[in-house]
């Protein structure tokens, strides 16, 4: 039987037709046996069904009835039903048909009988025989098949009626009560009389004559973002009130808003079952059910979820309308939302929150302003003595150079014509010179890696090297300035203005000519050289900094070559004329003539041979690292995956970085990229974002020789070593050491990473549980061991020297794994990976949380049904239907003050390492709020970060 539109059907709602028309009553035996009596004592149904031209019809629902009994004189239908009068009939009242009296029910019952008495024996006929458009289970068919099919409708009715009820006494508990909060239409912040201001103030600027059309709607009330839904709640609204109207006024505005905002759940649930039920009828069909489905994956930008609405919708049926009858109810929609809780016990947060309480209760005491600041003191030193002794002996140094020079000038004759101006600036010549050696030192990353293994790591914060090398260049600058200002604004001009007498007496041994004029000091080799090196400095500085580098900056062409990485890499290597520049520099001093005076070269020599021997290192061990590209995928949101062979020689820790070049792309860039592999697996991988001009181009030239995957393979584009199109060379160099691979070190993991800044932590993530896999391994050996021991004889045993040899315990007992992103596509960068460890991971050690900050918190009415569909796939299938793992996919952005506060709680008296990478601003939350529990209780909270 053919589905029907809504153009070639006619609906069709009688309880019983007697002498000849359709009887259905909960006595009958089959839907269409004809009744034998009127039957005024009797039970009544009312059936609804649709019959189309071509005499086929659909049944499409069954509903308990409350009769009426009305005579109705037939003075038309005689041949029609055997001719006479009709007998008395039972029409039923449904609240759905809205009918209050009798003569509407008259009315409505002629209107019917005309056709009803010409279709009563075919339809009879028909009803023996039909079949279901929605099949009952195997039982319901046969018992339709044996003839007892009015108890089969009976049992549907009675079973929906008992659902019905205990979902009404479902509503008293106290978890359904907290569910009732949910289903929001706007946020809660913006409930309040500030957000009613927000709307009239947007009414004021979108109002045409006093009106605020449909399509300004969405802007007005605050919902720009989710246009379409906002016209489906404006037409939702306008329905209830009966109106279809294109524009409404201030106080229907005012009265929406009321309503959207209504504190009543059921008011609430009422307003999203009527944007649903957009025929008014009461019910929800399948058809129905897509469509928002469809319009709640558009607000919340989710285009995969769109494309399996017809599959989610039929799930939502399959749960809600068991009985087959085609259509879901109000109640059976509240049901759902009140048992989404029960479906999400996957992948659940931590339920500590009385233990969190009570915790945390110390730190509502009220202390004084002393004991906060003195306890702020504490902890600042406690997290920062590392850095702050560095920094600490650093200054003293460059005060102690500046000294040293200050007073040792101060004993020259020179002093006497140019006074403390020259004092100045030779102090910040030779801090200027320390900075300019020491500056080397942070980006000797080899050196740092091995560092990092040493006892040194306890008293040095190596993982500050880049931030170090940063603070020793705002050193420079400010020397620069001392030194150059110093020379330029005072020095030179009192040279020039001394008299005859004073440079006799005090400067003529100093250049042994006659007295100087500005230019000649700032054409001679000591200007020159000084002047080109501010030049270059400036370059190299300028276009370091985050504006730059980031293209920030936006310029014109062909100036915009000057923003870029491209362009910080090429101006730092500018450094290189500047430190031959500032040892030339060094040797032409007006004031120090012998040789061994010249402290430039001094400063410089182990720097630069250090740092020389870095890249000599770095340039012969990519040409010995040869690695073979195995497989390249091109995933959503411009993430390039490649996996490649591991050199034998390659040995890294989770965690770890490795530099990688592509010479198809430029021979002498080489950029960072974190491993995602896990160092037992016997392949490198790394997944590289378009960020830059760099890795554009590399996805470019990636994508050119990929190709669209076969069936069950994941990515946009793939390639490996079947591809036809030879796969570009890659070169690599590493590992560098980072934060993230200290993570053994701590009792407990809390690892967050925001969009691709996940990737050191997936590597983390594979280790841990290649670790848990060989430490079960490991315990079934010893198991088996013990087992044969005992079965062995005690010679035998005694002999027995094959014991397994016990490995180091894994220190980390669990990690936490909270991954933050915008975009849907970005789960399938690691679906492997979380499916892996949900599959191995039978003790629990890890657990992993992905957050979509794209859709709307959960509560909100926008995110509703993708809860509920999210919920119901899961408990069903096991299958997140956003990541497409089987990890829980929440929404919005997690409260990381609960994360810590339960974590704190369950984890008491442990040492908690948080480690981040992305973006600086969530680092700074998650480091002060590790700040404020680490005050509050035991639980030591130490972070670690990573910027990108």
């Amino acid at each position: 039987m053919r589905p029907f539109s809504k153009n070639d059907r006619r609906r069709w709602s009688f309880d019983s037709v007697s002498a000849g028309r359709l009887a259905v009553g909960s006595a009958s035996t089959s839907p269409g046996t004809e009744c034998s009596n009127g039957g005024y004592g009797e039970e009544f149904v009312e059936v609804t069904i649709d019959l189309q031209d071509d005499d086929t019809i659909v049944l499409r629902s069954v509903e308990p009835a409350t009769s009426i009994n009305i005579d109705i004189s037939d003075d038309t239908a005689g041949g029609g039903a055997g001719g006479g009068m009709m007998t008395p009939v039972s029409i039923s009242r449904s609240p759905t048909m809205k009918r209050t009296s009798s003569n509407r029910l008259r009315q409505f019952s002629q209107e019917l009988k005309a056709e009803a008495v010409a279709k009563a024996k075919q339809l009879s006929h028909e009803l023996k025989r039909f079949s279901w458009s929605r099949s009952f289970s195997g039982t319901l068919t046969s018992a339709n098949q044996n003839g007892g099919g009015g108890g089969i409708v009976n049992s549907a009715l009675e079973a929906r009626a008992l659902r019905k009820q205990r979902a009404q006494l479902d509503r008293t508990r106290s978890s359904a009560q907290r569910a009732l909060r949910g289903l929001r239409f706007i946020s809660n912040k913006n409930k309040n009389v500030e957000g009613w201001n927000d709307v009239q103030t947007n009414f004021e600027k979108l109002a045409k004559n006093g009106y605020i059309y449909r399509s300004d709607f969405a802007q007005c009330i605050g919902m720009k973002d989710s246009k379409e839904f906002a016209l489906e709640l404006y037409d939702a609204l306008s329905r209830r009130r009966r109106l279809k109207v294109e524009k409404i006024s201030h106080d229907e505005l005012y009265e929406y808003w009321l309503q959207i905002n209504d504190d009543s759940f059921d008011s609430r649930l009422q307003i999203f079952f009527d944007i649903v039920d957009k025929n008014e009828d009461g019910r929800i069909t399948e058809e129905e059910v897509k469509e928002i489905i469809m319009l709640s994956a558009s607000a919340n930008k989710l285009s995969r979820l769109k494309e399996q609405a017809e599959e989610y919708a039929a799930l939502i049926m399959e749960e809600l309308d068991p009985e087959r009858l085609g259509y879901i109810e109000l109640w059976q929609l509240e049901t759902l939302l009140l048992q989404k809780d029960t479906y999400l016990n996957y992948s659940q947060a931590l339920s500590y929150t009385s233990q969190a309480l009570s915790q945390n209760l110390q730190g509502l005491r009220k202390n004084s302003r002393i004991h906060r600041m003195s306890s702020d003191f504490v902890y600042f030193m406690q997290e920062n003595w590392k850095r702050i002794w560095v920094l600490s002996l650093w200054i003293m140094i460059m005060i102690g150079l500046f000294l040293w020079k200050f007073f040792q000038y101060k004993q020259k004759d020179a002093f006497h014509v140019m006074g403390y101006c020259l004092l100045t600036a030779k102090g910040a010549a030779e801090t200027l010179k320390f900075n300019m050696a020491l500056i080397l030192f942070p980006v000797c990353r080899n050196t740092i890696t091995w560092l990092r293994s040493t006892r040194l790591s306890y008293f040095i914060p190596f993982d500050d090297n880049i931030n170090f090398h940063k603070t020793i260049a705002g050193a420079i600058v400010v020397a620069v300035i001392l030194h150059v200002g110093d020379h330029l604004a005072c020095d030179f001009p009192r040279i020039v203005k001394a008299t005859e007498y004073d440079y006799s007496l005090y400067l003529f041994h100093y250049f042994q000519h006659k007295q100087p004029t500005y230019f000649d000091l700032v054409k001679g080799p000591e200007g020159i050289t000084g002047i080109l090196m501010i030049i270059l400095m400036a370059i190299s500085f300028t276009l370091a900094t985050r504006w730059f580098r980031r293209n920030l900056v936006k310029l014109p062409k062909p100036f915009d070559r000057l923003t870029g990485f491209n362009a910080f890499w090429y101006s730092h290597h500018l450094f290189i004329i500047v430190y031959v520049l500032l040892v030339l520099h060094g040797i032409f001093l007006y004031f120090a003539k012998p040789w061994y005076v010249h402290t430039t070269w001094m400063y410089l020599a182990v720097p630069v041979l250090l740092y020389g021997g870095e890249r000599t290192l770095r340039y012969f061990r990519s040409g010995s690292y040869s690695v073979r590209l195995l497989k390249v995928a091109i995933y959503p949101g411009n993430v390039l995956t490649l996996q490649m062979s591991k050199p034998s020689q390659f040995r890294y820790k989770s965690g770890q970085y490795m530099f990688v070049q592509c010479p198809a792309v430029s021979p002498f860039e080489w950029h960072p990229f974190s491993i995602t592999s896990a160092p037992g697996d016997d392949y490198l991988s790394i997944h590289i974002r378009q960020l830059g001009d760099w890795t554009q181009e590399l996805k470019r030239v990636f994508s050119e020789v990929c190709e669209p995957p076969v069936a069950g393979k994941s990515g946009l584009l793939r390639a490996d070593e079947t591809t036809k199109k030879s796969l570009p060379k890659l070169l690599i160099d590493g590992p560098y050491g980072a934060p993230a691979q200290d993570y053994r070190k701590y009792d407990v993991l809390l690892l967050v990473g925001l969009g691709i800044g996940a990737t050191p932590f997936i590597s983390i993530l594979k280790d841990l549980l290649n670790n848990i896999v060989k430490m079960e391994e490991q315990a079934d050996s010893i198991s088996d061991f013990s087992r044969s021991s005992e079965n062995s004889t005690g010679s035998n045993s005694g002999n027995n020297t094959n014991t397994p040899r016990g490995k180091k315990i894994l220190k980390t007992t669990n990690a936490y794994f909270y991954w933050v992103t915008r975009e849907q596509g970005s789960f399938d960068w690691f679906k492997g990976v979380m499916n892996e460890v949900a599959e191995l991971d039978q003790r629990g050690v890890i657990e992993m949380h992905n957050y979509l900050t794209s859709v709307y918190e959960e509560g909100d009415a926008r995110s509703a049904l993708i809860t509920m569909v999210q919920a119901l796939n899961h408990a069903k299938n096991g299958v997140d239907i956003v990541s497409g793992t089987s990890v829980r996919t929440h929404f919005a952005r997690p409260n990381w003050k609960k994360v810590l506060s339960k974590l704190s709680s369950k984890h008491c008296n442990a040492r908690i390492g948080v480690f981040y990478c992305g973006v600086p601003v969530l680092g700074k939350e998650l480091s002060k709020l590790c700040n404020t529990f680490n005050q509050k209780g035991s639980t030591k909270f130490e972070f670690h970060k990573e910027h990108f």
